[in-house]
């Protein structure tokens, strides 16, 4: 797997309207690449909604946001090529009755149609099953998972797995393709404290390692670029804890801009 680079994720009040209403509205963020942007809030509050919409799979209505340079939601086919998402319930789920083993092959066999190039398609089998295997031992690396340590190996069911192998599962077939952006949903989700501990340490792994990560979570940690939401309808970004003075006089939080999400689906 090549070295990822990371995207730059850039958005000004951007907004995105369905048919029970606005799931967010005038989100703004200023992310660098090889950033670890968190989406804290509570499920309903356009969380999932906002992760896809900055992933290319939702259709922005309002605003503007570039992603990797790239314009949404002009350039949304380009986006979701330099992007790729982890565990998204209803989107990118692991199925239950597929082994550990299973999800990697067809993966990594997925991988290699879509990357396209003729002269890679024209490599010996004996290359292009080294190749394969490479992406995914690379991958398996990156997202801290050893089928060797699970119950069966690789034939280890997905619905065997602990909730924390699970996710690292998910991004390890995330990572084979190398992107630019990873993306995950529902990151704490029924995780204990020294479990969510180990999941942050993994995704700020992946982000120090060049990949900018996008995460969706209850509860941001500290260091993280954080986008919050709530169902009162607000949300706000922040990079700092410093403060600064507005121009109407109350105290903000220097580096955050407001932002208001009228409640929206998860």
């Amino acid at each position: 797997m090549d070295s990822p680079h990371g995207a730059s994720v850039i958005a000004e009040h951007l907004g995105l309207k369905g048919p029970r209403g606005w799931a967010f509205r005038g989100v703004d963020v200023d992310a660098a690449p090889g950033s670890l942007v968190a989406i804290e809030g509570p499920s309903g509050s356009g969380r999932t909604c906002l992760l896809l919409a900055l992933t290319g799979r939702m259709r922005p209505t309002e605003g503007q946001a570039r992603v990797g340079g790239l314009r949404l939601p002009r350039k949304m086919a380009a986006v979701r090529r330099i992007a790729a998402l982890g565990q998204v319930p209803g989107v990118s789920e692991l199925d239950p009755a597929f082994t550990v083993a299973e999800h990697l092959r067809e993966r990594a066999l997925l991988q290699r149609r879509f990357d396209g190039a003729l002269r890679a398609l024209l490599r010996p089998r004996a290359e292009r099953v080294a190749t394969a295997q490479g992406r995914i031992d690379a991958a398996l690396k990156a997202a801290g998972l050893d089928p060797e340590t699970l119950p069966k190996g690789g034939r280890t069911s997905v619905r065997d797995l602990e909730r924390l192998e699970a996710l690292r599962l998910s991004l390890a077939l995330a990572l084979i393709g190398g992107p630019r952006l990873l993306a995950v949903d529902d990151t704490d989700l029924k995780l204990s404290d020294t479990e969510r501990a180990a999941a942050w340490d993994l995704l700020r792994s992946l982000a120090d390692s060049g990949t900018t990560v996008l995460a969706v979570c209850s509860q941001a940690p500290a260091d993280a670029i954080t986008l919050r939401t709530d169902a009162a309808g607000t949300a706000s970004t922040s990079t700092s804890t410093s403060t600064s003075t507005s121009t109407d006089g109350t105290t903000t939080e220097k580096g955050t801009a407001d932002a208001f999400a009228e409640t929206g689906r998860a």
